[in-house]
């Protein structure tokens, strides 16, 4: 038993690239970073700007082994806040992130570079793996979508510390000018009866009572919000994952690739077309799980070093 929680820790945690040689910032904020490209395992990794982001994929948690080291923008790791590590976005970020398994969804700062390991796209924190609910699987299927203006109150915190390295700063839009205005009373023209205060009061239409404030969540009853949350899971029950070990314009590479791949399961051969011309994408599933899929490209990379996961809806 020992010996399988100990490969479950390694499985969930291994896959992270870590922080710990960064300097140290002055606060809770951190640096401001973004970073040049760089490489990992012979695989290239292009960190920018991109307000547009959102990606469908597996996600892994790290906790103990990099608990109270620096993270990549110099921010003190801790398992039980709520962050994450990612390979391209700026730092800080701040991220949506779903489990398509149960529908959970929660926000995430993201302070750290990884995963690395078998085409995973987020490290999220212990906690954050627990309020998502997988922390004892190790792994799940989620969607990360960016946040433009959290992210950018967080970038502007954390642009005030300096750093290490001199990053442009984020692009604000300017904003409008805003033009004097200058207003008097007209005198009534010649007449006119002014009316009395009074009068005035008493003719005004009833104002109607202010309404009280209320939380947009309150205004959804219990039935609708199991009703949400059970078409959120149905939505992403009809995701169906694979392993793509290549995409070939010839039938006859795809199939010679397929023969190759019969010894990790169902293996067949889509077409699809990309600018007018049919590409034949050699696949292996679909998948049943996340820690499944995890583990088979884990094996298929070994033989096809392009392979990926891959995911239809």
């Amino acid at each position: 038993m020992l010996l399988g929680v100990l490969a479950f820790a390694l499985a969930a945690c291994g896959s992270h690239g870590g922080g710990a040689n960064n300097v140290a910032a002055p606060n809770a904020n951190g640096f401001y970073k973004i970073g040049q490209p760089y490489q990992i395992d012979g695989k290239w990794y292009y960190p920018a700007v991109n307000w547009s982001y959102e990606e469908t994929g597996v996600a892994s948690w790290y906790g103990p082994d990099f608990d109270g080291k620096y993270t990549a923008n110099g921010e003190r790791y801790d398992m039980n806040a709520l962050t994450a590590a990612h390979r391209t976005l700026p730092m800080p970020s701040i991220v949506e992130v779903t489990n398509l398994d149960n529908g959970r969804s929660i926000q995430l700062r993201v302070n750290d570079r990884g995963p690395y390991a078998r085409d995973r796209i987020l490290d999220v924190s212990r906690r954050a793996a627990q309020l998502l609910g997988f922390a004892n699987a190790g792994t799940t299927h989620v969607r990360v979508q960016l946040l433009q203006q959290p992210t950018l109150q967080a970038e502007l915190l954390a642009q005030r510390n300096g750093g290490p390295e001199v990053e442009p700063p984020t692009q604000l839009a300017a904003a409008e000018p805003v033009a004097t205005v200058n207003a008097q009373a007209l005198a009534p023209p010649a007449g006119a009866v002014q009316p009395s205060s009074a009068a005035d009061a008493s003719s005004a239409p009833p104002r109607p009572a202010p309404r009280a404030a209320t939380s947009h969540l309150a205004l959804v009853t219990p039935a609708e919000a199991a009703t949400t949350k059970t078409q959120a899971v149905v939505t992403a029950a009809k995701s169906r994952m694979y392993i793509q070990a290549g995409a070939f314009s010839s039938r006859a590479n795809a199939e010679t690739l397929k023969a190759k791949l019969t010894q990790f399961g169902t293996v067949n051969i889509d077409t699809a077309q990309v600018h007018g011309a049919n590409v034949y994408r050699v696949r292996i599933g679909p998948i049943a799980t996340p820690s499944e899929a995890d583990r088979l490209l884990g094996d298929v990379v070994k033989s096809v070093p392009q392979a990926r996961l891959a995911f239809d809806w």
